[in-house]
């Protein structure tokens, strides 16, 4: 096969290793159903910093992080039918599937039964290892590739592809799109800000509870939060008695079940998308109440273009800090810390040159 380009990754080549090296390498001619990026920026995310530092200790180095992918139409193959060169287009968390399982046949690839293929440190059906978006172009099977709406800013479509899809698939398949019904949100970060943003936009009554009370003025006047909640007050926990009819739960760090538990109506849902270490509540809490807790992560082809269309349709966009590939270390140790609002985009195009 013919060489297409040089390509530029940004790479970290050990587990014991925290920094990154620059590191170019050489990408295949696009096959029949495949399209080739120019990657313009890559959003940060927490998924990152799991598999660059090994915590999982599955990570495959060299390893090029980042799944949160916008760029450029470069080249198609002859199959491809539904983008063209010149089109902007974004690549979320995973670049394969079987394509032939029940979840597959209905475009919910992240569920496919053997396994989707994540878009970095995945083992694809070739059996290379997947590399990801902090790097100049990716060549992708034009089925995971999502179109951006037209006028669309490339630096905020980043984060939807991870961000805004793990909080907007639950929150519609649980329809927590009712126009009146009220919504709590655990956790102001990456995603907890996205999940504020949909709430919003759906017509929902929006609480965040956050642990920092400092968060309060920029959840009410920025976000547009109808209320905010320092979680660690009882007194304010308790005013909100069964009170909403759905919470997303999007923090990571161990944290009680039960006060939020509490807070539901009857039938009330109560999803979790971030990734605690332990999942701990009361089984009253969950029977009295008739309350549903459930999981879920990002999600498939089709509600990925659909919430994409429905955030430029709405001109909801993430709240963004932009930086160069340069510093993407210290992006990492901040995200580590929690020092970002609310999330990083590396600006490829400018800066990996």
């Amino acid at each position: 096969m013919k060489i297409l380009q040089i390509i530029w990754w940004f790479v970290v080549s050990s587990g014991s290793s925290k920094n990154f090296w620059l590191f170019y390498g050489l990408v295949l001619a696009t096959r029949d159903d495949d399209v080739s990026l120019r990657i313009t920026h890559c959003g940060v995310c927490y998924a990152d910093v799991v598999w660059t530092r090994n915590k999982h200790y599955d990570s495959k180095y060299p390893l090029v992080p980042g799944h949160e992918i916008v760029g450029i139409v470069q080249e198609v193959g002859r199959n491809v039918s539904q983008l063209k060169p010149g089109d902007h287009v974004g690549v979320g968390t995973y670049v394969n599937s079987c394509r032939e399982c029940e979840f597959c046949d209905d475009r919910d690839e992240v569920n496919c039964v053997k396994g989707s293929v994540f878009t970095f440190n995945g083992l694809d059906s070739d059996g290379t290892i997947t590399k990801g978006g902090y790097s100049s172009h990716i060549v992708v099977h034009e089925r995971y590739c999502y179109k951006i709406p037209d006028g669309y800013p490339l630096a905020m479509a980043a984060p939807l592809l991870c961000a805004g899809v793990t909080v907007y698939n639950p929150m519609v398949r649980h329809n927590m799109n009712q126009p009146g019904k009220s919504l709590g949100v655990i956790g102001l970060g990456g995603l907890g800000h996205m999940a504020v943003k949909f709430g919003k936009a759906f017509g929902l009554q929006v609480t965040i509870f956050s642990t920092s009370a400092s968060k309060k003025e920029e959840a009410l006047s920025v976000l547009g939060a109808d209320r905010f909640i320092v979680s660690s007050d009882e007194e304010q926990m308790k005013v909100l008695s069964k009170s909403l009819d759905f919470i997303i739960d999007t923090a990571s760090g161990d944290h009680p079940f039960d006060p939020y538990m509490s807070l539901l109506k009857t039938r009330g849902v109560l999803v979790l998308v971030g990734f605690p270490g332990e999942v701990k509540f009361s089984p009253a809490n969950l029977i009295l109440g008739t309350r549903t807790v459930a999981g879920s992560v990002t999600g498939g082809t089709k509600v990925t273009q659909e919430m994409l269309e429905f955030c430029a349709a709405n001109k909801i966009y993430p709240k963004t800090e932009v930086i160069p590939i340069q510093d993407v270390n210290e992006a990492i140790e901040r995200l580590i810390n929690r020092d970002v609002k609310y999330r990083f985009v590396i600006d490829i195009e400018n800066s990996l040159k």
